[in-house]
Parts: structure tokens; C-alpha cells; sequence
């Protein structure tokens, strides 16, 4: 039977450092960052939908849409905030499941779903087991500082946007604690996946 898995994290958490290790030992992961960014292109239907809601004005002289204004439209707006992910979200589902079917149909035994907010957007229901790549707060807060270079008031303000990483360790099925080192993290990862019967070689 082919294994679904669930990909997890918070920001900063190393979250993108195991998923290369995943397609390093040659298991498909189906990215739900990347394929929102696709979705939102121009002449997909999650791009029009999100014109005519949002109007012409959040897009760029080429068509694709300014993220920054409509970012800016939706952050201070739990209504419109709304609208948007009632849009992009089932077409990033689709194009996921779409990807996922596509792989198992080419015979792979185990693919992996990236999603960031697998537990609060409730899509455990799409795999068959979940992993969460998890850090401690204060190496979250560091590692986000050091990585886009904020301010420790940014850092804290994005962290806390999201839901904290120990609440999410009892929803899942394992957690990798990737505070330490690189190789410490991936024999963790090999552990986790040879316990679930997915080969890593």
C-alpha cells in the first residue's frame, strides 16, 4: 500500500532542510508553497477569481499580481483575508492531490505533502502519517533573525502569527527536533521513515 506523508513545520524551523533530504533519497514531495505560488499565475482560474474579487488594481503591469498590495489589503482585513483563502485554497488541494495521484500513478510508494499549515488548515485528512520538524522558541527566534536579517520584534510578531510548534508535536504522528546539527537532524528523519517502512537508500 503507498504511504501519503505529511510534511509540517513552523517558520525558520528547517522545514525546507528536510524536505531536500526527502528528495535526496529519491521520494517525491509535492510543495504547497510553490504550487500556491503557481496557482495565482495569470490564465489559471484562481488568478481571475482573484482579480475580479480584489480588482485590478493589486496587479503588476504584466499581469501577475502584486503581492505586497494585496497582502496589505488582506493583513488588517479578516473578511477579505477570508475571501482570498476561499479561493486559493481549493485550487492549491486540487493541483496537490493532482501532483500526488500523478506520482503514485508513475509507481512511487510514498509521497510527501510540504504543507505548512497541514494541522490548521485541518488537511491531516489528505496522509496516511505526519511528521513535524520542530525547534525550540528561542533557536526559532534566531535562526529567523539571522535568515532575513530582522529585527527581534519582527521575528517575534511572525513566530506569533502562527500556531507555536509544541502545541502542534501532540497532533502529529512524529516530530524531528532539528535544533542541533544538520546530519543529527537527518539520521532523526531516516529513523521516523525506516520506522514507517519507507526506504531511504
Amino acid at each position: 500500500m503507498p504511504m501519503i506523508i505529511g510534511l509540517t513545520g513552523g517558520i525558520a524551523s528547517g522545514k525546507s532542510t528536510v524536505s531536500a533530504m526527502i528528495q535526496g533519497w529519491g521520494i517525491p514531495v509535492v510543495d504547497a508553497d510553490v504550487i500556491a505560488r503557481e496557482v495565482v499565475e495569470p490564465e489559471q482560474d484562481a488568478y481571475e477569481k482573484i482579480v475580479q474579487a480584489f480588482g485590478n488594481e493589486i496587479t503588476n503591469e504584466d499581469r501577475t499580481i502584486h503581492r505586497k498590495k494585496l497582502g496589505a489589503i488582506i493583513f488588517n482585513n479578516e473578511e477579505k483575508r477570508k475571501l482570498l483563502n476561499s479561493i486559493v485554497h481549493p485550487a492549491v488541494r486540487t493541483e496537490m492531490k493532482r501532483q500526488r495521484d500523478d506520482f503514485l500513478a508513475k509507481g512511487y510508494k510514498n509521497v510527501v505533502l510540504d504543507i505548512p499549515l497541514l494541522i490548521e488548515s485541518e488537511l491531516t485528512y489528505l496522509v496516511d502519517k505526519s511528521l513535524l520538524v520542530y525547534l525550540d522558541k528561542q533557536t526559532q527566534l534566531e535562526r529567523l533573525i539571522q535568515r532575513d536579517q530582522s529585527s527581534e520584534d519582527e521575528a517575534m510578531s511572525r513566530i506569533r502569527s502562527q500556531m507555536p510548534l509544541d502545541d502542534k508535536q501532540d497532533l502529529v504522528d512524529a516530530v524531528v527536533d532539528n535544533s542541533g546539527s544538520v546530519a543529527n537532524t537527518k539520521l532523526q528523519v531516516m529513523k521516523v521513515l525506516q520506522k514507517w517502512g519507507v526506504k531511504t537508500s
